[in-house]
């Protein structure tokens, strides 16, 4: 994969200190705070995703404010910019959704625009949901200043009748709503309890996988993935940050120079260590894509096979993320993987040091006293939780989530849709049986556009008491709050005349876990005879954002991309 062909910025040539031709340039400067002396102090975007669109972002501007604070405390001009989100939660299961994973891009390009039209020197990125956390990564390996991200930090669990929530017991409780087993008045009581305040979804789902992923990238400073928003240690957290970027300054320590190869191998190890979301093989792809590393979808099933999932989250597992770092947070993790030899203590982290030496005064195990990171010897399981399957109906590859999953062969009638919705009124009118597969098709990166995550699909199943019992499989996404027997990134998608365009209601479909295969039973004649009757649906959206998404966007296998 070639490096990126922009140019990297020249962050001794802006524009405010090329001589006395500049005067009107240094004038704006001048009118947003700037004095004599200001123009020779570094000048440090912060990116600010501040919002009240999604608790995940309502929490950031404080954060930016501090590290605004911070950076100007220590020499530098901050310069506040923001960008945007889309709630995954709130559009889950809508049209909307489709601007999900669209915005990865839109928050990347504009992160990017900003930093090169204004020539900044480093960049700060304070982020909180699902897109805008790998949507700042890849602006950031674009851009090759120095940069550091910082995580908004999750929220606390709900609680009712001594129960843990998340959001995603609120779609689950609509499964269990439809099927008998609760009433609205419980399902009135779980949508007001599960979410007490601001902060990222709070399980091992996608916000928490991406800043697990990026302190392993070495991006974040330990400790701050499991931070929870509301919490006065995110505060200090976003200071420190701020203050780190000086040094990295200092000492010309670039992204690149931070997200290496063996970066990239020790953040699929730590997502495959706690259970993480699917989404992290995407967000992964792309970022290495953007920083030039050569990574592919056949890598995490290679790293996945030597690494055990031990930390016992949700949303298979009992914990949230709080808990997790309450016994150590990441740090732990990345200590016993590196006792173990499964992660490459010589990689350089924002701090200036390394993993090695972030991790010499970390305990080699876990306090004896809790059960949210199990014994290396007694993990949930003895290898990674995402599989990549291939076969007849995924040429290039695609994604399998199993904790947690006892059933890991699946042969079954297809049961066809063209859409999230004709699937949940399925699923809610009782038309699906235990033994099905369920297929969800022309909800890739093209052909929804804009791979929508099916949640609510999966989350019904589960609430319906089908979740070891029913398959889905989809060109479209899950969402990390996602478990059951579910495989997504189907590639090549429908939209591009991949085989799950070819299928027909009660084809027989294989899910073999074991094997690593996803087929359906039909041979190559019958499948060629498809073929050639099958046309490209037109594409949804002829204008606006999603229409230039589904003329750009790259297949899922290579991380949908769009440059």
């Amino acid at each position: 994969m070639a490096e990126s062909s922009l140019p990297k910025l020249n962050r001794k040539s802006r524009i405010v200190t090329q001589g006395d031709k500049r005067s009107p340039n240094r004038a704006m400067l001048r009118a947003v705070g700037f004095t004599d002396a200001d123009f020779d102090k570094p000048i440090i975007g912060v990116a600010n995703g501040q919002s009240n669109i999604t608790p995940c972002n309502a929490g950031l501007g404080r954060l930016a404010d501090i590290a605004s604070s911070a950076i100007k405390a220590g020499g530098g001009m901050p310069q506040m910019f923001g960008t945007i989100t889309i709630s995954d939660g709130i559009s889950m299961g809508t049209e909307g959704m489709k601007c999900s994973l669209t915005s990865r891009e839109v928050i990347a390009d504009s992160i990017e625009t900003v930093c090169r039209g204004q020539n900044l020197d480093a960049v700060i990125c304070v982020g909180g949901c699902d897109k805008n956390m790998p949507g700042a990564m890849i602006a950031m390996a674009r851009l090759d200043i120095p940069g550091i991200f910082v995580y908004g930090g999750t929220i606390k669990p709900g609680h009712l009748d001594g129960e843990d929530l998340t959001v995603v017991s609120s779609f689950e409780a609509v499964g269990q709503l439809s099927g008998g087993l609760i009433d609205k008045d419980r399902l009135e009581a779980v949508e007001k309890n599960a979410c007490p305040g601001f902060g990222s979804c709070g399980g091992m789902f996608t916000a928490n996988t991406m800043s697990s992923a990026f302190e392993a990238l070495g991006m974040s400073l330990p400790f701050s993935s499991t931070m929870a928003n509301e919490d006065k240690e995110k505060e200090l957290s976003a200071q420190a940050s701020a203050e780190a970027l000086f040094p990295l300054l200092e000492k010309n320590i670039l992204p690149r120079d931070i997200m290496t190869r063996k970066a990239f191998e020790n953040a699929i190890a730590v997502v495959m260590a706690v259970g993480g979301s699917t989404n992290a093989v995407l967000h992964l792809l792309a970022i290495a894509h953007s920083v030039g590393v050569e990574l592919n979808i056949d890598d995490f099933e290679t790293i996945r096979q030597k690494t055990p999932h031990f930390c016992d989250l949700k949303p298979s597992g009992k914990y949230v993320a709080v808990d997790l770092h309450r016994v150590g947070g990441i740090p732990q993790v990345m200590k016993m993987l590196l006792g173990a030899g499964l992660l490459h203590g010589d990689c350089m982290t924002v701090t200036g040091r390394t993993h090695a030496e972030n991790l010499e005064n970390i305990p080699d195990v876990p306090d004896s006293n809790q059960d949210v990171i199990l014994p290396l010897d007694k993990p949930k399981s003895a290898t990674g939780h995402l599989v990549i399957l291939k076969g007849n109906l995924s040429e290039e590859g695609c994604v399998a989530k199993i904790s947690g999953v006892k059933t890991r062969r699946i042969e079954g009638p297809a049961r066809i849709f063209d859409s999230e919705e004709e699937c949940l009124d399925a699923i809610i009118q009782d038309k699906i049986q235990a033994g099905d597969v369920i297929v969800i098709r022309y909800e890739g990166p093209k052909g929804g556009p804009g791979m929508r995550e099916m949640l609510a699909p999966t989350a019904a199943i589960v609430g319906k008491g089908l979740g070891d019992k029913v398959a889905l499989i989809t060109d479209g996404r899950f969402s990390g709050g996602t478990f059951g027997v579910v495989v997504g990134h189907v590639a090549p998608e429908a939209q591009t005349g991949g085989t799950i365009a070819l299928l027909q209601e009660g084809d027989k479909i294989l899910i073999d876990v074991d094997h690593r295969r996803l087929d359906v039973m039909l041979d190559n004649e019958e499948l060629e005879k498809r073929r050639k009757k099958w046309k490209a649906p037109p594409i949804k959206y002829q204008s606006g954002v999603l229409a230039k998404y589904a003329k750009l966007v790259s297949t899922a296998s290579k991380g949908a991309v769009t440059d």
